[in-house]
C-alpha cells in the first residue's frame, strides 16, 4: 500500500546505509541517460520525494514486457518495485487477484486521483464493443479509459501499447489500437520495442519518480535519451556498411566474420533505440550481435513488413555511393584494381631479376688521354 515516503526513508527503515543510497542514486542517474552533473540534484529529490503510486495495466499482449522489466539489472528490478515505486496493480506481479485487486485498483484510483502513474502493456481492442478483451467480466477498453483520466500520466509499454502491435496486423479483426488513441488530452510516453529494454522502463519510471514529469520526448512521444538514435549509428557493424561489406547469405563467410547485415533486411538503418548501445540481459547481447538482422520492432507497424528479411531499398552510405550494390561492386573493383597492380608489379621485378646486366661499353670517342 502506497505510504508516501521518499527512497530515501525506505532505505533508513531497510537499515541500508548512506553509501547505498548514493550508489543506488549514481546509478540510476546514468540509467536515466543524464549527466554525472545532475547526480546532486537526483540525491535531493530522492530524499524528499514521496514514491509514486503505479497501476500496470495489461490488454492484448504476451507479457512480454513484464518478463523484460524484472530482468532489469541495474537497478534490479526487485529494488524498483520494493523500494522505488510503489507497485498497487498489476496481473502479472501482485499477489492478490480477482475481485480485491480490482478494488484495490478503484480504491487507488480515488484516493491518490491525479497523482498514481499509469502504465499500460497490451494493445487496446475495439472492435465488438471491446469484448475481444474483458477483466472480470468488463472490457479492458472501458478500464482503461477510466483509469487513465484519472492518472497523472500514462506510460505505453512495448509496440502493442504504443503502436497496437502483433494483435493489429492486417486485417486486424479486433480493430487493435494504441493506448494513445484512446486517451487524448493525458501526458503520454511511448516505449516501444517488442518487448522494450528493461533498463528503459525502469529509467523511465524514475524520471517522472524524481522530476514529477516525463522526460523530453521526439516527435513521436518517446524518450529522446533512449531513441535518439537509430540502431544503425551504434551498430558495432557499421564499419562494414561504410566500406561495402554485406552478409549475402546467413551462412557465408560474411556472415561469420560479422560483416554488415543490410542486405539480409536489416532495419537498423530506420529504427530507433538503445539496442546497439545498452543492449540486453545486462548489456549481454542483442539480436544483430547474435547474428539476426534487426526486424524494426520498436518501429509503429513492423509486424506487417513481408517479408521480414527483404533488404531496404537505397539506404544511402557516409559516401557518394547511393546503394549497397554499387558499394559492393566499387569495392570488388578496387579489391581487383589493387591485386591487378601488385600482379604488374610483381612481374616486372622479376623480368629485371631475371635479366643479366649488360657489360659497360666503353665510348670509342673517348681517348685514353681525356680528349676527342
Amino acid at each position: 500500500m502506497f505510504s508516501g515516503e521518499s527512497l530515501w526513508d525506505l532505505f533508513q527503515k531497510k537499515n541500508f546505509s548512506r553509501r547505498d543510497f548514493i550508489k543506488t542514486c549514481v546509478a540510476v542517474t546514468g540509467m536515466m541517460g543524464l549527466s554525472t552533473a545532475l547526480v546532486p540534484e537526483v540525491i535531493a529529490r530522492a530524499e524528499k520525494r514521496p514514491l509514486v503510486p503505479v497501476i500496470w495495466m495489461h490488454g492484448l499482449e504476451c507479457t512480454g514486457c513484464s518478463e523484460s522489466f524484472i530482468r532489469s539489472k541495474a537497478p534490479l528490478a526487485s529494488d524498483v518495485l520494493l523500494t522505488m515505486i510503489s507497485l498497487e496493480y498489476s496481473d502479472t506481479l501482485s499477489a492478490a487477484s480477482g475481485a480485491d485487486l480490482e478494488h484495490h485498483r478503484e480504491k487507488i484510483m480515488k484516493e491518490y486521483a491525479g497523482k498514481f502513474l499509469m502504465v499500460a502493456e497490451g494493445g487496446v481492442p475495439t472492435g465488438n464493443n471491446g469484448y475481444y478483451c474483458t477483466v472480470g467480466g468488463l472490457p479492458y477498453v472501458d478500464i482503461l479509459k477510466e483509469t487513465a483520466q484519472a492518472a497523472a500520466a500514462v506510460l505505453e509499454f512495448g509496440s502493442c501499447a504504443s503502436w497496437g502491435g502483433v494483435q493489429a496486423a492486417k486485417p486486424n479483426p479486433t480493430q487493435c489500437t494504441s493506448v494513445s488513441a484512446l486517451v487524448p488530452g493525458k501526458p503520454i510516453v511511448k516505449v516501444p520495442g517488442c518487448p522494450p529494454i528493461p533498463e528503459v522502463m525502469t529509467g523511465v519510471v524514475m524520471h517522472f519518480i524524481l522530476f514529477g514529469q516525463l522526460p523530453p520526448l521526439d516527435s513521436k512521444g518517446r524518450p529522446k535519451q533512449f531513441f535518439g538514435n537509430r540502431i544503425h549509428d551504434t551498430c558495432y557493424r557499421r564499419p562494414f556498411f561504410d566500406s561495402g561489406m554485406f552478409v549475402e547469405r546467413l551462412d557465408d563467410a560474411g556472415s561469420k566474420a560479422g560483416w554488415c547485415l543490410y542486405k539480409m533486411g536489416c532495419r537498423g538503418p530506420m529504427t530507433y533505440n538503445s539496442c546497439g548501445n545498452m543492449r540486453w540481459w545486462q548489456g549481454l547481447s542483442y539480436p544483430i550481435q547474435s547474428g539476426s538482422p534487426c526486424i524494426g520492432c520498436s518501429s509503429n507497424g513492423f509486424w506487417d513488413n513481408d517479408p521480414f528479411f527483404e533488404r531496404l531499398p537505397n539506404v544511402a552510405t557516409s559516401n557518394t555511393i547511393s546503394n549497397a550494390d554499387q558499394v559492393g561492386l566499387t569495392a570488388a573493383g578496387a579489391v581487383a584494381a589493387g591485386i591487378a597492380v601488385h600482379a604488374a608489379a610483381s612481374v616486372l621485378r622479376h623480368n629485371r631479376q631475371e635479366t643479366p646486366e649488360k657489360p659497360h661499353q666503353q665510348d670509342n670517342n673517348v681517348t685514353p688521354g681525356g680528349g676527342k
